[in-house]
């Protein structure tokens, strides 16, 4: 067990308020002072809260929520963690006026001390603060051992506290902690009984969520299930089982499952970047461009004047912009492409200078010439500016994949696709789910030549020339890059009613169209598109 160093004397505390209410300041400050707290910093932004905390390490941080003139305190907060100017033994307190479910489910994940709503009273600050004060006491050792990793002196820590019936407000916490340190020492099989025998005294919603994170670590998902159903309707579990439950599924390799517990939980707290990166590449493996598009935009309005803030945000967007008007053969795409131009202007404003920007663009810029059936333009671009198959970085690399197979230059195409696997961040979401997805890339890439948009409309040509078999085999294909494209799907099972009028359909052509008719009838269509589905199937089943 490591050195405990003593704990700061209450009046030689210091504390930082960071909120753009004066009232606020005046308040908080009043009761620090009536408990003995003089040395109270308050700031109105982020920029200054960061400048006090270079020069002084606080003890308590009191961080509103909507410090909207730079950053806000969810930004200030990530940015105080990262470079440890919040520690464990840091009690750090969250303000907001706003008690949506969206936002406390992001307050929570960052597990503060307390959360306050506003308006502020006095004697309400004055009686969270003591028993904070007394929290803080007691926890010190314990809190000194969690910010160095020391779990196993963490959990006797913890222990003797919860032997000492005095403690006893405190032993909810106590408890809490005791069970994470468990889970960090990869005693599952401990944690679970632990955690069975703490629901039949205290049923708390972490307490039953910890329980499930031991059980499906430990392949127990059978034996989970009437726990799952009952988490998934609690306000107070659902959103960490969504959590669970897609890591769960990716460790199975059913992505499909993991993409849809992964939107329910950023639907629940949507500002947490890590899990919108997750989303976003469970969308790319899904076949799902607007969810691709979705999830990026997320993380570009969410990241804005964070430690994640970066040009590379807006490339994102873009360049899910591009994904998505490239399986597009109508108005929509059209506007996604002018959009994208828009958007390649705006960044090439932005950053005239960035070189390590500069390949970044001109792919994106020859991915829209291409898209706008100007391959010659394109291949120029890529020509003059000397564009290579090497491969820095995933993102990059698969941009530049995709210009070659767009531009029919399948060996290079294929080339990249061979480096990328090298260039995975070795985490368990990451290299999992990217890896699935450049294996996909592959296949497809190499057995489909052109991109979802020539194959549109390569087929409509066929169709209007009364060609169906050339259509129907052109859709197979474009079936293959975008398998939930409705408006594809809807095209195909046309062709195939029009086949069906002039011979008998094959085995293959029969399964293509009952798993394009299935597809159809998981996603919400307009009356439109429901219509032209019962007749084609109708016309395609009819005995």
């Amino acid at each position: 067990m490591s050195d405990i160093p003593a704990i700061k004397p209450i009046k030689d505390m210091q504390v930082l308020v960071v909120d753009t209410q004066a009232l606020v300041h005046e308040i908080v400050q009043s009761v620090f002072k009536d408990l003995g707290i003089n040395k109270v910093v308050c700031t109105q932004n982020a920029y200054h809260a960061l400048r006090e905390c270079h020069n002084v390490a606080f003890d308590i941080v009191i961080l509103a929520f909507n410090v909207s003139s730079d950053k806000d305190g969810f930004h200030l907060y990530e940015e105080l963690r990262m470079y440890k100017h919040i520690t464990n033994k840091t009690t750090v307190i969250f303000l907001s006026a706003e008690t949506s479910a969206q936002l406390v489910n992001c307050v929570m994940e960052f597990q503060p001390h307390d959360f306050w709503v506003k308006p502020l009273a006095k004697q309400r600050v004055q009686q969270r603060l003591v028993h904070m004060f007394a929290a803080r006491k007691m926890f010190h050792k314990l809190n000194c051992m969690l910010d160095l990793d020391d779990c196993a002196s963490a959990i006797y820590q913890a222990e003797r506290l919860l032997e000492n019936a005095k403690l006893r407000e405190f032993h909810g916490k106590l408890k809490r902690i005791k069970g994470e340190c468990l889970i960090k020492l990869f005693a599952f099989e401990e944690a679970e009984k632990y955690y069975q025998e703490l629901i039949e005294t205290i049923d708390t919603g972490w307490a039953n969520v910890g329980l499930l994170q031991c059980m499906l670590v430990q392949g127990k998902s059978d034996e989970a299930e009437g726990l799952i159903e009952t988490l998934i309707t609690r306000d107070d579990t659902r959103f960490p089982t969504y959590d669970l439950l897609a890591q769960h599924h990716i460790k199975y390799s059913e992505y499909d499952k993991a993409y849809d517990m992964m939107q329910r939980a950023c639907e629940l707290a949507p500002r947490n970047m890590n899990r919108n990166k997750k989303l976003w590449d469970l969308a790319r493996l899904n076949h799902d461009r607007y969810g691709q598009l979705k999830a990026v935009r997320a993380m570009e309005k969410y990241g804005k004047n964070s430690i994640h803030d970066s040009p590379m945000l807006s490339v994102n967007v873009l360049r899910a912009s591009i994904d998505l008007a490239s399986t597009l053969h109508n108005e929509e795409g059209e506007r996604l492409a002018n959009k994208a131009e828009k958007m390649l202007e705006g960044l090439q404003a932005k950053n005239k200078n960035a070189f390590d920007l500069k390949e970044t663009l001109v792919i994106a810029e020859a991915r829209i010439a291409a898209l706008r059936d100007d391959k010659k333009r394109a291949e120029s671009l890529l020509s003059e500016n000397k564009i290579k198959e090497t491969v820095v970085n995933v993102e990059d690399g698969l941009d530049k994949m995709k210009v070659f197979h767009e531009l029919g230059m399948h060996e290079k195409c294929l080339s990249i696709l061979k480096s990328l696997q090298k260039h995975i961040v070795d985490d368990e979401f990451t290299s999992g789910v990217v890896s699935a997805y450049l294996q996909q890339e592959s296949i497809e890439r190499e057995q489909v030549k052109f991109s979802t948009k020539e194959l549109k409309q390569m087929a409509a040509s066929h169709y209007h020339n009364e060609r169906y078999e050339a259509a129907f085999e052109l859709l197979t294909q474009a079936r293959v890059l975008s398998p939930k494209d409705v408006s594809m799907s809807l095209s195909l099972l046309k062709v195939l009613s029009r086949l069906q009028a002039h011979k008998k359909l094959s085995e293959k052509e029969l399964h293509i169209a009952e798993a394009t008719q299935l597809m159809l009838e998981k996603f919400p269509l307009n009356q439109s598109q429901k219509e032209k589905a019962t007749e084609y199937t109708a016309l395609i089943f009819e005995k």
